[in-house]
């Protein structure tokens, strides 16, 4: 029997090697048929990767895909393919962070972002992303191919709402939009108005998939730690946590909502059919990505993004092994628990 499952996506920059590992370790399953998928900066990467991936190729090729672009991200990083690894340094979370944190280049490049904006410091606008999207994907592949439906989330700067691009609607433009964080990018103009990146309306949004999509199961694929045990006290701790919390906070706002309607089905105050019951699975490794920082986002070093994804395949093998028999029955994480 084929299982159905939707995919939610969160963004983080470097951090979304994790998720490939995730999605990697997925598509070894022949039994689970993907129905749509919504995400957000790198999330949407991963997303249109493996959507492309699919369409040239099947599981084999939706591996390739991912694994070409995380490759490529890597060769196209200033400096040599694996600074880290040239000090023979062990591959720990979170000696790799401090050993970027540290860096000259890291802090020069804190200290600029923090002094000029990008319409300072890069005034042609330039984006090494967009020749490797335009170059490995087929849009009419993403858009139009019988493959899951792909949602993608930006934040509209002036109007302050999060904007969904799908269908036909998702071009190099609209992906380079959902991951434009503003302190290292210019707004990216998509029929006259300005996006910046998606996390901070909907990192991802669920909503798409409550109105787009048939299947009712939807497995999120963390980046950020909601959780943590201590409170920060340094600066670069209080960075680090003022950024997890900005991009978990609408991810856990549509979690209350999710859990609202459900309990409002559970006691029959609202019909059935009516309204979408979800089944809400969950994919993270808190305690990993706790020890990873901010520096790491920004940083596409191949012994950072190994250990990622590494991470990534470990974390889907164990929901694999304890949830697998729940899609399509149940949630396999307690909603109130975890989120409210």
């Amino acid at each position: 029997m084929t299982l159905s499952l939707n995919l939610a996506l969160q963004g983080g920059g470097a951090h979304g090697a994790y998720t490939w590992g995730a999605l990697d370790r997925l598509l070894d399953e022949e039994d689970i048929a993907l129905d749509s998928i919504t995400a957000t900066s790198a999330g949407a990467m991963n997303a249109a990767m493996l959507v492309t991936g699919l369409a040239r190729g099947g599981r084999a090729g939706a591996k390739a895909q991912l694994a070409e672009f995380w490759n490529r991200i890597t060769a196209n990083a200033a400096g040599p393919r694996s600074a880290f690894s040239l000090f023979a340094l062990p591959p720990d979370p979170e000696v790799m962070d401090a050993f970027y944190r540290l860096s000259p280049a890291y802090q020069a490049g804190e200290w600029l972002t923090r002094t000029f904006s990008p319409y300072q410091l890069n005034p042609l606008n330039l984006n090494p992303l967009r020749d490797l999207l335009n170059d490995m994907i087929d849009f009419g592949e993403v858009c139009h191919g019988d493959g899951p439906t792909m949602y993608v989330n930006a934040t509209n700067v002036k109007k302050g709402r999060a904007r969904v691009f799908t269908g036909a609607e998702i071009t190099t433009d609209a992906l380079l939009a959902s991951a434009c964080l503003p302190s290292l990018f210019q707004a990216v103009e998509i029929d006259g108005e300005a996006y910046w990146d998606g996390g901070y309306m909907g990192n991802p949004a669920i909503y798409p998939l409550i109105y787009g999509a048939v299947c009712r199961d939807v497995l999120i694929v963390h980046i950020n730690p909601i959780v943590r045990d201590e409170v920060p006290v340094t600066a670069n701790e209080i960075d680090n946590r003022i950024n997890e919390l900005s991009f978990n906070a609408s991810l856990m706002r549509e979690m209350r909502a999710v859990d609202f309607v459900q309990r409002l089905l559970d006691d029959g105050i609202i019909p059935e059919g009516r309204w979408k019951r979800l089944r809400i699975h969950s994919v993270r490794d808190d305690e990993t990505m706790r020890r990873f920082g901010v520096a790491t986002k920004h940083t596409p070093d191949w012994a950072v993004l190994a250990r990622l994804k590494e991470a990534g395949q470990a974390s889907m093998e164990t929901w694999l092994r304890d949830h697998k028999h729940k899609i399509g029955r149940c949630d396999s994480v307690d909603i109130r628990a975890e989120f409210l």
